[in-house]
Protein backbone atom coordinates (compact mmCIF):
# COMPACT_ATOMS: atom_id res chain seq x y z
CA UNK A 1 0.00 0.00 0.00
CA UNK A 2 0.84 3.73 -0.84
CA UNK A 3 0.07 7.13 0.47
CA UNK A 4 -3.14 7.50 1.48
CA UNK A 5 -4.17 3.89 1.42
CA UNK A 6 -1.52 2.91 3.74
CA UNK A 7 -2.49 5.54 6.17
CA UNK A 8 -5.75 4.17 5.99
CA UNK A 9 -4.21 0.83 6.67
CA UNK A 10 -2.62 2.31 9.86
CA UNK A 11 -5.72 3.44 11.09
CA UNK A 12 -7.24 1.01 13.72
CA UNK A 13 -11.01 2.40 13.56
CA UNK A 14 -10.99 1.59 9.99
CA UNK A 15 -9.87 -2.15 10.64
CA UNK A 16 -13.23 -2.30 13.68
CA UNK A 17 -15.30 -0.46 10.99
CA UNK A 18 -14.21 -3.53 8.39
CA UNK A 19 -13.64 -6.39 10.25
CA UNK A 20 -14.41 -9.79 8.29
CA UNK A 21 -17.61 -11.20 10.06
CA UNK A 22 -18.97 -13.62 6.53
CA UNK A 23 -17.87 -16.37 4.85
CA UNK A 24 -18.47 -14.45 1.55
CA UNK A 25 -16.28 -11.15 2.78
CA UNK A 26 -13.66 -13.57 3.49
CA UNK A 27 -13.31 -15.62 0.30
CA UNK A 28 -13.72 -12.52 -1.37
CA UNK A 29 -10.47 -11.09 0.63
CA UNK A 30 -8.28 -13.99 0.89
CA UNK A 31 -9.09 -15.79 -2.72
CA UNK A 32 -10.38 -19.18 -0.38
CA UNK A 33 -12.79 -21.31 -1.89
CA UNK A 34 -14.49 -22.93 0.66
CA UNK A 35 -16.44 -25.94 -0.93
CA UNK A 36 -20.05 -25.74 -0.33
CA UNK A 37 -20.37 -28.41 2.41
CA UNK A 38 -17.48 -26.50 4.50
CA UNK A 39 -19.25 -23.56 3.69
CA UNK A 40 -22.44 -24.26 5.13
CA UNK A 41 -20.59 -25.67 8.38
CA UNK A 42 -18.58 -22.72 8.93
CA UNK A 43 -22.38 -20.64 8.77
CA UNK A 44 -23.77 -23.38 11.54
CA UNK A 45 -21.07 -22.77 13.74
CA UNK A 46 -20.85 -18.84 13.11
CA UNK A 47 -24.92 -18.82 14.24
CA UNK A 48 -23.83 -19.90 17.61
CA UNK A 49 -20.39 -18.74 18.39
CA UNK A 50 -19.78 -15.22 15.99
CA UNK A 51 -17.07 -14.73 13.61
CA UNK A 52 -14.65 -11.27 13.23
CA UNK A 53 -11.91 -10.70 12.38
CA UNK A 54 -9.50 -7.84 11.73
CA UNK A 55 -8.49 -7.23 8.29
CA UNK A 56 -5.22 -6.94 9.45
CA UNK A 57 -5.02 -10.32 11.02
CA UNK A 58 -6.35 -11.90 8.09
CA UNK A 59 -3.88 -10.75 5.53
CA UNK A 60 -1.32 -12.71 7.67
CA UNK A 61 -3.29 -16.26 6.50
CA UNK A 62 -0.89 -18.31 4.31
CA UNK A 63 -4.14 -18.76 1.98
CA UNK A 64 -1.91 -21.46 -0.10
CA UNK A 65 -1.99 -23.91 3.13
CA UNK A 66 -4.98 -22.12 4.92
CA UNK A 67 -6.41 -25.65 6.49
CA UNK A 68 -2.75 -25.78 8.35
CA UNK A 69 -2.73 -22.06 9.35
CA UNK A 70 -2.43 -21.40 13.21
CA UNK A 71 -3.67 -18.19 11.89
CA UNK A 72 -6.56 -19.21 10.24
CA UNK A 73 -7.16 -21.91 13.16
CA UNK A 74 -7.67 -19.17 15.52
CA UNK A 75 -9.72 -17.35 13.84
CA UNK A 76 -12.39 -19.13 11.40
CA UNK A 77 -15.13 -21.15 12.86
CA UNK A 78 -14.99 -24.79 13.19
CA UNK A 79 -17.65 -27.17 13.38
CA UNK A 80 -16.21 -28.94 15.84
CA UNK A 81 -17.04 -25.94 18.21
CA UNK A 82 -20.53 -27.37 18.07
CA UNK A 83 -19.70 -30.59 19.88
CA UNK A 84 -20.58 -30.49 23.60
CA UNK A 85 -18.91 -32.66 25.68
CA UNK A 86 -20.57 -33.17 28.94
CA UNK A 87 -17.75 -32.06 30.90
CA UNK A 88 -17.47 -28.53 28.99
CA UNK A 89 -18.73 -25.49 30.78
CA UNK A 90 -20.12 -22.02 29.45
CA UNK A 91 -17.99 -21.02 32.54
CA UNK A 92 -15.66 -23.01 33.33
CA UNK A 93 -13.66 -21.02 35.84
CA UNK A 94 -16.85 -19.87 37.37
CA UNK A 95 -16.19 -15.84 37.29
CA UNK A 96 -19.47 -15.11 37.35
CA UNK A 97 -19.81 -17.22 40.73
CA UNK A 98 -17.36 -14.93 41.66
CA UNK A 99 -18.56 -12.21 40.74
CA UNK A 100 -19.82 -9.79 44.05
CA UNK A 101 -20.74 -6.60 41.40
CA UNK A 102 -20.86 -6.15 37.64
CA UNK A 103 -17.99 -6.13 36.37
CA UNK A 104 -15.97 -7.68 38.96
CA UNK A 105 -14.57 -11.08 39.69
CA UNK A 106 -13.15 -11.06 43.06
CA UNK A 107 -11.57 -14.39 43.66
CA UNK A 108 -7.81 -13.79 44.75
CA UNK A 109 -7.57 -11.73 48.29
CA UNK A 110 -5.81 -8.89 47.07
CA UNK A 111 -6.49 -8.96 43.63
CA UNK A 112 -9.51 -8.43 41.50
CA UNK A 113 -10.39 -9.03 37.56
CA UNK A 114 -11.84 -5.63 36.13
CA UNK A 115 -13.87 -6.44 33.33
CA UNK A 116 -14.01 -3.45 31.05
CA UNK A 117 -15.54 -4.03 28.13
CA UNK A 118 -17.24 -7.08 26.65
CA UNK A 119 -16.04 -6.85 22.55
CA UNK A 120 -13.22 -7.97 21.23
CA UNK A 121 -11.82 -6.60 17.69
CA UNK A 122 -11.24 -10.49 16.72
CA UNK A 123 -13.08 -13.21 17.93
CA UNK A 124 -10.67 -15.70 19.44
CA UNK A 125 -12.12 -19.37 18.49
CA UNK A 126 -10.28 -20.59 21.49
CA UNK A 127 -12.02 -17.81 23.82
CA UNK A 128 -12.51 -19.31 27.28
CA UNK A 129 -15.33 -16.29 27.58
CA UNK A 130 -17.04 -17.37 24.25
CA UNK A 131 -20.59 -17.22 26.45
CA UNK A 132 -20.22 -13.21 25.65
CA UNK A 133 -19.12 -12.92 22.00
CA UNK A 134 -20.67 -10.68 20.45
CA UNK A 135 -22.93 -9.70 23.12
CA UNK A 136 -23.94 -6.14 22.64
CA UNK A 137 -26.37 -5.75 25.10
CA UNK A 138 -23.87 -6.74 27.88
CA UNK A 139 -21.32 -3.80 27.45
CA UNK A 140 -21.06 -2.23 30.89
CA UNK A 141 -22.03 1.59 31.07
CA UNK A 142 -19.91 3.91 32.64
CA UNK A 143 -22.47 4.51 35.63
CA UNK A 144 -21.69 0.05 36.43
CA UNK A 145 -17.82 0.80 35.88
CA UNK A 146 -18.49 3.79 38.17
CA UNK A 147 -19.89 1.47 40.93
CA UNK A 148 -16.86 -1.11 40.43
CA UNK A 149 -14.65 1.53 41.06
CA UNK A 150 -16.08 2.17 44.50
CA UNK A 151 -16.36 -1.32 45.14
CA UNK A 152 -12.36 -1.75 44.86
CA UNK A 153 -12.28 1.07 46.65
CA UNK A 154 -14.05 0.29 49.54
CA UNK A 155 -11.99 -2.91 49.73
CA UNK A 156 -8.63 -1.89 51.09
CA UNK A 157 -7.51 -5.19 50.76
CA UNK A 158 -7.27 -4.57 46.69
CA UNK A 159 -4.06 -3.92 45.73
CA UNK A 160 -3.69 -4.87 42.12
CA UNK A 161 -6.17 -4.63 39.81
CA UNK A 162 -6.69 -6.63 36.00
CA UNK A 163 -8.32 -4.76 33.51
CA UNK A 164 -9.86 -7.52 31.09
CA UNK A 165 -12.98 -8.16 28.62
CA UNK A 166 -13.51 -8.62 25.76
CA UNK A 167 -10.72 -6.24 25.16
CA UNK A 168 -9.98 -3.18 27.02
CA UNK A 169 -8.43 -1.65 24.44
CA UNK A 170 -11.92 -1.21 22.37
CA UNK A 171 -13.00 1.53 25.23
CA UNK A 172 -11.99 4.80 23.46
CA UNK A 173 -8.93 6.64 24.79
CA UNK A 174 -10.89 9.37 27.25
CA UNK A 175 -12.68 6.25 28.77
CA UNK A 176 -9.45 4.33 29.55
CA UNK A 177 -7.82 7.57 30.61
CA UNK A 178 -10.86 8.09 33.15
CA UNK A 179 -10.87 4.36 34.51
CA UNK A 180 -6.85 4.53 35.10
CA UNK A 181 -7.29 8.02 36.91
CA UNK A 182 -9.46 6.45 39.07
CA UNK A 183 -8.01 3.85 40.18
CA UNK A 184 -4.96 5.42 40.39
CA UNK A 185 -6.68 7.73 43.23
CA UNK A 186 -7.20 4.95 45.29
CA UNK A 187 -4.85 4.63 47.72
CA UNK A 188 -4.20 1.02 48.63
CA UNK A 189 -4.49 0.28 44.61
CA UNK A 190 -0.73 -0.28 44.04
CA UNK A 191 -0.41 -1.95 40.77
CA UNK A 192 -3.06 -1.70 37.62
CA UNK A 193 -2.55 -4.54 35.08
CA UNK A 194 -3.95 -4.57 31.69
CA UNK A 195 -4.77 -8.03 29.57
CA UNK A 196 -5.44 -7.07 25.56
CA UNK A 197 -4.65 -8.72 22.41
CA UNK A 198 -4.40 -5.81 20.27
CA UNK A 199 -0.62 -6.10 19.88
CA UNK A 200 -1.30 -9.12 18.30
CA UNK A 201 -4.66 -8.85 16.22
CA UNK A 202 -4.88 -5.24 15.88
CA UNK A 203 -1.14 -3.67 16.81
CA UNK A 204 -2.45 -0.35 15.16
CA UNK A 205 -4.60 0.56 18.50
CA UNK A 206 -1.44 1.04 20.07
CA UNK A 207 -0.97 4.66 19.38
CA UNK A 208 1.16 7.56 20.84
CA UNK A 209 -1.44 8.80 22.88
CA UNK A 210 -2.90 5.47 24.26
CA UNK A 211 0.89 4.78 25.13
CA UNK A 212 0.70 8.98 26.57
CA UNK A 213 -2.35 8.11 28.92
CA UNK A 214 -0.87 4.38 30.06
CA UNK A 215 2.47 5.99 30.98
CA UNK A 216 0.13 8.97 32.78
CA UNK A 217 -0.95 6.45 35.56
CA UNK A 218 2.16 4.32 35.98
CA UNK A 219 2.67 1.76 37.73
CA UNK A 220 0.59 -0.05 34.37
CA UNK A 221 1.91 -3.40 33.85
CA UNK A 222 0.87 -5.12 30.02
CA UNK A 223 -0.15 -8.67 29.48
CA UNK A 224 -0.98 -9.40 25.52
CA UNK A 225 -1.33 -12.88 24.22
CA UNK A 226 0.73 -14.52 21.34
CA UNK A 227 0.03 -18.05 20.96
CA UNK A 228 2.85 -18.61 17.51
CA UNK A 229 5.83 -17.00 16.01
CA UNK A 230 4.40 -15.61 12.67
CA UNK A 231 2.16 -13.51 15.09
CA UNK A 232 5.22 -10.74 15.73
CA UNK A 233 5.28 -8.81 12.91
CA UNK A 234 6.64 -5.43 11.80
CA UNK A 235 3.61 -4.23 13.17
CA UNK A 236 3.22 -5.60 16.37
CA UNK A 237 6.93 -5.23 16.75
CA UNK A 238 6.25 -1.71 16.78
CA UNK A 239 3.69 -1.41 19.11
CA UNK A 240 5.77 -3.31 21.85
CA UNK A 241 8.46 -1.05 21.14
CA UNK A 242 6.30 1.91 21.77
CA UNK A 243 4.64 0.29 25.25
CA UNK A 244 8.12 -0.86 26.23
CA UNK A 245 10.19 2.75 25.25
CA UNK A 246 6.94 4.28 27.77
CA UNK A 247 8.75 2.00 30.65
CA UNK A 248 5.41 -0.37 30.79
CA UNK A 249 6.31 -4.05 31.65
CA UNK A 250 5.36 -6.40 29.23
CA UNK A 251 4.06 -9.81 29.56
CA UNK A 252 2.69 -12.44 27.28
CA UNK A 253 0.33 -15.31 28.19
CA UNK A 254 -0.15 -18.02 25.40
CA UNK A 255 -2.46 -21.08 25.64
CA UNK A 256 -1.44 -24.87 24.48
CA UNK A 257 -3.41 -25.28 21.16
CA UNK A 258 -3.37 -28.39 19.75
CA UNK A 259 -2.27 -27.87 16.07
CA UNK A 260 -1.16 -24.87 16.42
CA UNK A 261 1.71 -24.19 18.95
CA UNK A 262 1.72 -27.94 20.61
CA UNK A 263 5.24 -28.34 19.93
CA UNK A 264 9.01 -27.65 21.16
CA UNK A 265 10.44 -25.73 18.51
CA UNK A 266 7.17 -23.51 17.68
CA UNK A 267 7.05 -22.59 21.45
CA UNK A 268 10.60 -22.07 22.08
CA UNK A 269 10.93 -19.63 18.80
CA UNK A 270 8.05 -17.73 20.08
CA UNK A 271 9.46 -16.96 23.65
CA UNK A 272 12.90 -16.40 21.81
CA UNK A 273 10.82 -13.60 19.61
CA UNK A 274 9.08 -11.93 22.48
CA UNK A 275 12.21 -11.51 24.70
CA UNK A 276 13.90 -10.18 21.52
CA UNK A 277 10.59 -7.79 21.91
CA UNK A 278 11.09 -7.02 25.42
CA UNK A 279 8.12 -8.84 26.25
CA UNK A 280 8.27 -11.79 28.90
CA UNK A 281 6.78 -14.72 28.82
CA UNK A 282 4.30 -15.07 31.65
CA UNK A 283 2.55 -17.85 31.55
CA UNK A 284 1.34 -20.68 28.69
CA UNK A 285 -2.33 -21.83 29.88
CA UNK A 286 -3.36 -25.19 29.21
CA UNK A 287 -7.11 -24.97 27.14
CA UNK A 288 -10.02 -24.38 29.72
CA UNK A 289 -12.98 -26.59 29.43
CA UNK A 290 -15.21 -24.12 27.47
CA UNK A 291 -17.71 -25.09 25.51
CA UNK A 292 -17.02 -26.25 21.81
CA UNK A 293 -13.05 -26.23 22.67
CA UNK A 294 -12.27 -29.86 22.85
CA UNK A 295 -10.46 -29.72 19.61
CA UNK A 296 -8.20 -27.54 20.90
CA UNK A 297 -7.05 -29.30 23.82
CA UNK A 298 -3.70 -30.95 24.17
CA UNK A 299 -3.31 -33.60 27.36
CA UNK A 300 -1.31 -31.80 29.94
CA UNK A 301 1.41 -34.54 29.61
CA UNK A 302 2.23 -32.66 26.54
CA UNK A 303 2.43 -29.06 28.23
CA UNK A 304 4.95 -30.58 30.47
CA UNK A 305 7.01 -32.03 27.51
CA UNK A 306 7.41 -28.35 25.92
CA UNK A 307 8.18 -27.17 29.58
CA UNK A 308 11.03 -29.83 30.05
CA UNK A 309 12.42 -28.99 26.21
CA UNK A 310 12.70 -24.87 27.85
CA UNK A 311 14.54 -25.11 31.11
CA UNK A 312 17.67 -25.48 30.95
CA UNK A 313 17.90 -25.27 27.04
CA UNK A 314 17.20 -21.20 26.86
CA UNK A 315 17.06 -18.80 29.18
CA UNK A 316 15.39 -18.59 32.55
CA UNK A 317 13.53 -15.03 32.14
CA UNK A 318 12.61 -16.95 28.32
CA UNK A 319 11.19 -19.71 30.34
CA UNK A 320 6.93 -19.14 31.48
CA UNK A 321 4.95 -20.62 33.68
CA UNK A 322 2.67 -23.71 32.68
CA UNK A 323 -1.02 -23.50 34.63
CA UNK A 324 -3.95 -24.65 34.45
CA UNK A 325 -6.76 -22.47 35.39
CA UNK A 326 -8.69 -24.94 38.15
CA UNK A 327 -12.22 -25.64 36.82
CA UNK A 328 -14.30 -24.43 38.94
CA UNK A 329 -12.85 -21.33 39.81
CA UNK A 330 -9.87 -23.15 41.86
CA UNK A 331 -7.33 -20.40 40.15
CA UNK A 332 -4.03 -21.16 38.42
CA UNK A 333 -2.21 -24.05 39.74
CA UNK A 334 1.52 -24.46 38.21
CA UNK A 335 2.74 -27.71 36.51
CA UNK A 336 6.17 -28.49 35.90
CA UNK A 337 8.07 -31.42 35.62
CA UNK A 338 9.56 -32.90 38.93
CA UNK A 339 13.31 -32.13 39.66
CA UNK A 340 12.76 -33.78 42.72
CA UNK A 341 14.05 -37.11 42.64
CA UNK A 342 14.30 -37.94 46.55
CA UNK A 343 14.40 -36.45 49.55
CA UNK A 344 16.22 -37.14 52.91
CA UNK A 345 16.02 -35.24 56.03
CA UNK A 346 19.56 -33.82 55.55
CA UNK A 347 19.90 -34.31 51.89
CA UNK A 348 17.68 -33.51 48.91
CA UNK A 349 18.06 -35.24 45.36
CA UNK A 350 17.74 -33.37 42.27
CA UNK A 351 18.00 -33.62 38.67
CA UNK A 352 18.54 -31.46 36.30
CA UNK A 353 17.46 -30.55 32.87
CA UNK A 354 20.49 -33.08 31.08
CA UNK A 355 19.31 -35.62 33.84
CA UNK A 356 22.33 -35.47 35.92
CA UNK A 357 21.61 -36.51 39.63
CA UNK A 358 22.79 -34.37 42.14
CA UNK A 359 22.45 -33.81 46.10
CA UNK A 360 21.97 -30.70 47.99
CA UNK A 361 22.82 -30.68 51.75
CA UNK A 362 20.14 -29.50 53.95
CA UNK A 363 21.84 -26.82 56.68
CA UNK A 364 22.39 -28.51 60.19
CA UNK A 365 21.61 -25.84 62.41
CA UNK A 366 18.92 -24.03 60.71
CA UNK A 367 15.80 -22.91 63.18
CA UNK A 368 13.18 -21.22 62.49
CA UNK A 369 10.86 -22.10 65.42
CA UNK A 370 7.11 -22.34 65.03
CA UNK A 371 5.53 -19.02 64.20
CA UNK A 372 2.80 -18.30 66.51
CA UNK A 373 2.12 -14.98 64.97
CA UNK A 374 3.57 -12.95 67.89
CA UNK A 375 4.91 -10.69 65.73
CA UNK A 376 6.32 -8.14 68.90
CA UNK A 377 8.89 -10.57 69.73
CA UNK A 378 10.07 -12.09 66.42
CA UNK A 379 13.49 -12.14 65.47
CA UNK A 380 13.41 -10.77 62.22
CA UNK A 381 13.06 -7.23 60.83
CA UNK A 382 9.45 -6.94 60.19
CA UNK A 383 9.42 -3.36 59.21
CA UNK A 384 8.74 -3.29 55.57
CA UNK A 385 9.07 0.20 54.84
CA UNK A 386 11.11 1.84 52.36
CA UNK A 387 14.77 2.92 54.00
CA UNK A 388 15.31 6.45 54.55
CA UNK A 389 18.23 7.36 52.13
CA UNK A 390 18.86 10.86 53.40
CA UNK A 391 21.32 8.92 55.95
CA UNK A 392 24.45 9.83 54.32
CA UNK A 393 27.42 6.70 55.14
CA UNK A 394 30.84 6.16 53.88
CA UNK A 395 32.43 8.33 51.33
CA UNK A 396 28.54 9.76 50.31
CA UNK A 397 29.05 11.37 54.06
CA UNK A 398 31.87 13.61 53.50
CA UNK A 399 31.36 14.43 49.72
CA UNK A 400 27.44 15.24 49.77
CA UNK A 401 26.68 18.97 49.90
CA UNK A 402 24.14 18.58 52.35
CA UNK A 403 26.34 16.98 55.08
CA UNK A 404 29.43 19.18 57.29
CA UNK A 405 31.68 16.62 57.95
CA UNK A 406 35.33 16.49 56.37
CA UNK A 407 36.71 13.34 57.74
CA UNK A 408 35.71 9.38 58.66
CA UNK A 409 37.47 8.76 61.38
CA UNK A 410 37.70 4.75 63.06
CA UNK A 411 36.54 4.09 66.55
CA UNK A 412 39.12 3.67 69.35
CA UNK A 413 41.77 6.21 67.50
CA UNK A 414 44.40 7.02 69.37
CA UNK A 415 44.87 10.93 68.09
CA UNK A 416 41.05 11.44 68.95
CA UNK A 417 41.02 9.94 72.47
CA UNK A 418 44.32 11.94 73.45
CA UNK A 419 42.30 15.06 72.12
CA UNK A 420 39.51 14.11 73.77
CA UNK A 421 41.46 13.32 77.35
CA UNK A 422 43.06 17.19 76.79
CA UNK A 423 39.78 18.29 76.26
CA UNK A 424 38.68 16.77 79.45
CA UNK A 425 42.18 18.16 80.98
CA UNK A 426 40.77 21.79 80.24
Amino acid sequence: MKGNNFDVWKDWKWHLKNSVKSIKQAEVLTGIKFPPEHRKRLQETMEKFPMSVTPYYLSLIKVEDYESDPIYKQAFPDARELIIEDFEMSDPLSEDSDSPIHCITHRYPDRVLFHISNTCSMYCRHCTRKRKVGDQDSIPCKSELQAAIDYIAEHHEVRDVLLSGGDPFMLSDELIDWILGSLRSIEHVEVIRIGTRMPVVLPYRITDNLVKILKKHHPVWLNTHFNHPREVTSSSKQALSLLADAGIPLGNQTVLLSGINDCPIIMKSLVHKLVMNRVRPYYIYQCDLSEGLSHFRTPVSRGIEIMESMIGHTSGFAVPRYVVDAPGGGGKIPVMPNYIVSWAPKKVVLRNYEGVITAYREPDNYSFGKCELECDTCHLQLDTSDSDESKAVGIMKIISEYEDDISLIPENNSRMERRDSDDDES
